[in-house]
């Protein structure tokens, strides 16, 4: 890649834009979430239980209902999932992890859209996205619903 003024002044411009995605209020949630999430002993302690219980499940399912755990490990595993997102800490990070991961899906799309309306954008999540093609644009195909 050759740089040019056109490059570095590119550069410029997208630290810029980084910089207000840093100063914005999802941004500074998601980071203060972050912290007490990672101070938070009640937090902690749920997330190994999760992830302890994760790898029995794991396990468990590699054999199916053949399992003799099987029934129990799965009801286990859902009430750890319940309680690990009912955790305030968690909760509240988890909301703040989709409010910046929104922001940063549109500016995504704002500037896919600016270049070309067909561009497809990734906004990482199917079921919320606008649009057949996460969030807009033509697939080409046609397969996911998209008009060609």
């Amino acid at each position: 890649m050759i740089i040019t003024e056109q490059t570095i002044a590119l550069l410029d411009q997208t630290e810029s834009l980084a910089d207000l995605i840093e100063a914005s209020e999802s941004f500074q949630t998601y980071i203060a979430t972050k912290q007490a999430r990672a101070q938070s002993e009640e937090a902690r302690l749920v997330e190994r239980e999760f992830l302890r219980m994760k790898e029995d499940y794991e396990y468990v399912q590699r054999f199916g209902k053949h399992h003799p755990d099987h029934d129990r490990i799965k009801k286990e595993m859902h009430l750890v999932k319940r309680r690990l997102d009912v955790q305030p800490e968690v909760a509240a990070f988890k909301k703040a992890e989709r409010s910046l991961d929104k922001l940063l899906g549109e500016v995504s799309e704002l500037l896919a859209f600016s270049v070309s309306p067909k561009i497809k954008v990734p906004t990482g999540n199917p079921f919320f996205d606008e649009g057949g093609c996460s969030g807009g644009g033509s697939c080409g195909g046609g397969s996911c619903g998209c008009a060609i």
